[in-house]
């Protein structure tokens, strides 16, 4: 099983609408893929209309109250496991012993039963986000095409070299996605070079494709669909389409 993770630790980039994005492509392809969703705003547990109250969440699959096997739900052909509001204090309910290991050992035991697990990740750095990367091979890295968005791909690249360096020496980083981009604006032009620079300090790359900035996507938000589901014929869906064939030759070498 491949581990795969969409992080920022700004919000507003796209970050999950990425994650849902590779996921239902993958499903299209006939992978197997498990969705573990462990931010507090439930985005993507409510988008893939998984149910939230009274069920296991990846709370209790960190805390150990429950498996990843018991806690999927399987919906239109992808296992979630949903998160819970309560995740925001996870800090606070995991014991300290080998805290940012939990989901890297929750998933080993469902390594055998799908291709492909995808993790979301609340937009801050804590014990939430460093499981994530803990347990993932690889990490995309969603930026807006803003100075201040960039500004958060330098804070997790801070992140990711202590994961390196203390939980996941083996963590990836597939690329820089480039999101609400338009190449015809001098911003957007100045920020791709900006984050050519960076992503080569990083040793990774920008991805040669990116996400246009379309009302499709916050109309897919406002009616909790993916945005595969809501207009798959949608330009900004070819985009992500493109992004993800790219990711792929990447992860597959």
């Amino acid at each position: 099983m491949i581990t795969l993770a969409a992080a920022s630790q700004k919000g507003g980039v796209a970050k999950t609408t990425t994650n849902l994005a590779i996921g239902a492509k993958l499903t299209q392809d006939g992978a197997r893929v498990l969705y573990i969703d462990l931010d507090p705003q439930m985005n993507l547990s409510t988008t893939l209309k998984a149910a939230t109250a009274g069920v296991a969440s990846s709370l209790e699959v960190l805390t150990g109250e429950a498996t990843i096997a018991g806690a999927a739900q399987l919906i239109d052909g992808y296992a979630v496991v949903p998160a819970s509001r309560l995740n925001g204090k996870a800090d606070d309910l995991m014991s300290s012993v080998g805290k940012d290991y939990r989901l890297r050992k929750a998933l080993s035991a469902v390594a055998d039963d799908y291709d492909f697990a995808i993790l979301d990740t609340p937009p801050a750095l804590g014990t939430l986000t460093v499981n994530a990367l803990t347990a993932s091979d690889w990490v995309v890295i969603p930026a807006q095409a803003d100075a201040y968005s960039l500004d958060g791909v330098t804070d997790l690249a801070a992140t990711i070299e202590a994961i390196r360096e203390y939980t996941n020496p083996d963590l990836k980083i597939a690329g820089i996605l480039l999101t609400r981009y338009n190449p015809r604006t001098s911003i957007s032009r100045i920020i791709h070079e900006d984050a050519e620079a960076m992503a080569a300090e990083l040793d990774t790359k920008v991805f040669r494709a990116w996400i246009r900035e379309a009302t499709v996507i916050k109309e897919a938000q406002a009616v909790k669909q993916p945005l595969f589901e809501y207009a798959p014929s949608a330009k900004v869906a070819y985009d992500y389409r493109f992004f993800i064939e790219e990711l792929m030759e990447g992860v597959n070498g």
